[in-house]
């Protein structure tokens, strides 16, 4: 299993979480998405075929940014 971490910038409110892991649950592979508001951050685990710029390009249409 892969793990990747990201530090986001945008995680605002519990709207902007809910979209963020439900974009992530969606790719075949994604085990599991953790987000935190407070920290500003996003650990996703998967396999494949989920690659890692899946993920990103997922965050980052939503609105919000990897640091």
């Amino acid at each position: 299993m892969n793990k990747v971490h990201y530090n986001v910038d945008g995680l605002i409110n519990t709207t902007m979480k809910t979209q963020v892991k439900s974009v992530l649950e969606e790719l075949e592979g994604v085990q599991q998405v953790y987000v935190n508001n407070a920290q500003g951050t996003v650990d996703v685990d998967f396999n494949d075929p989920t690659v890692e710029s899946e993920i990103r390009e997922r965050i980052e249409h939503v609105g919000c940014k990897i640091e």
